[in-house]
């Protein structure tokens, strides 16, 4: 959505181009359904459905009893960063001092933090596609040029080498992808991000943002980071966080490690935004650290089961086009053969269609594809209950047999 209706001159041109997230917007729209009495099932909303581990509760509480309730470092407490920096030598083999780590109040702010210090006006950001829905905005309010590099469904959505060699340009200046992805759950191999390194390194200009809030929501096997690569390492922003893995959306917070010049850059640009992250949240983020990685296994293994059925489900719609996620908790499946469709006064013409017409007949909340740079697409979250994931997905086969 865009402020198109405001007083002219009033508001900046900054904001009046700015796009609401669309995630947000519709969880939104779902709520006012919600608020009228209406039983909506919301699949829209990248948030897991588990309550925050009981050991990283007692560590919030601990800290309100040990009184943590004044102002933090801008970069975060010492032993926060210290326990990120030991997560990252023991997880993903990256060596990693404190001073390269800056924690911030959620991934969506390191991102933002990162590309508001390396994008220039005019500068090109590649964009690998289909992407989390911010990345592009961020880059835009960074006055950078987003550039979509796109991947193929029958490559599960994920770009290849010659994609991103052919898309760099002397005006190039950074490289943005996730993996495992938001929204599509691909996850690229050792041998696929060796192959995007070699590239890059050819290219000394360029710096890469490697969003991993995924890590640990991974059914393919080891996760690999572009930063494992020491001969580009110096030019990687590696951007994670607690809210994924660790069921900590609502307790906003997130990292980036990078170089410490980089690093430096972003802590005084948060300086001047929001200062710290929150004293009780970060102690939780200790306590998360400190507590190992049982709770988030537990939690893969049931989205992989949710995967599964959702997918099983969905092979009964044979119009919806799909593939097997390998990470994440989304399924981004290919929905243009119901383009051109309708239904009463529902006329189908695009994702966004679709979407709001399966929010108001089927009463399931999705998100068009169009925010995530693929317009024929409609993201679907699993992190639901496998009761709720059963019946969203029976609303949407009825629903979608009306269309003719």
């Amino acid at each position: 959505m865009q402020l198109t209706e405001t007083v002219s001159g009033v508001l900046s041109d900054r904001i009046v181009s700015l796009s609401e997230s669309q995630t947000i917007a519709m969880a939104k729209k779902a709520r006012e359904l919600v608020a009228k009495g209406i039983d909506v099932i919301n699949l829209s909303f990248g948030e897991p459905d588990f309550q925050t581990p009981q050991y990283i509760k007692d560590a919030a509480k601990q800290a309100i009893d040990d009184g943590f309730t004044f102002y933090t470092p801008v970069a975060g407490y010492p032993e926060l960063r210290q326990a990120i920096a030991d997560k990252l030598k023991r997880d993903n083999n990256l060596d990693y001092k404190p001073e390269n780590i800056v924690v911030s109040t959620g991934a969506k702010q390191a991102i933002a933090n990162a590309v508001m210090c390396l994008v220039n006006p005019g500068d090109e950001v590649l964009i690998f596609s289909p992407y989390w829905v911010s990345y592009e905005e961020i880059v835009k309010l960074a006055e950078g040029i987003p550039v979509q590099v796109v991947g193929k469904i029958e490559n599960n959505y994920k770009v290849t080498a010659q994609q991103l060699e052919d898309a760099i340009t002397s005006n190039t200046k950074l490289v943005m992808y996730s993996s495992p992805c938001n929204p599509t759950g691909s996850v690229f191999t050792k041998e696929e991000l060796e192959a995007f390194a070699r590239i890059l390194e050819k290219h000394p200009q360029v710096h890469i943002i490697a969003d991993e809030i995924y890590e640990y929501i991974n059914f393919s096997g080891k996760h690999h980071s572009m930063a494992g690569f020491d001969f580009i390492k110096d030019r990687v922003i590696t951007v994670n966080g607690f809210s994924k893995g660790y069921a900590m959306t609502g307790w906003r917070v997130g990292y980036l490690a990078a170089s410490k010049e980089i690093a430096d850059a972003c802590d005084k640009m948060q300086s001047q935004i929001t200062s710290g992250t929150c004293s009780i949240a970060q102690k939780a983020a200790v306590g998360a650290l400190k507590g190992g990685k049982e709770s988030a296994e537990m939690m893969t293994e049931a989205y992989k089961r949710r995967r599964d059925l959702v997918l099983d489900l969905l092979k009964e719609i044979p119009e919806i086009k799909t593939y097997v996620p390998e990470g994440a908790f989304y399924i981004f499946p290919d929905v243009s053969a119901f383009f051109g469709k309708s239904w009463e006064d529902y006329q189908i013409n695009d994702s966004m269609d679709l979407s709001m017409f399966l929010l108001n007949d089927a009463n399931v909340a999705l998100v068009s594809g169009d925010a995530f740079g693929a317009s024929q697409c409609i993201r679907f979250s699993f992190a639901a209950s496998d009761e709720k994931l059963t019946e969203a997905m029976k609303r949407i086969k009825t629903s979608l047999a009306k269309l003719a």
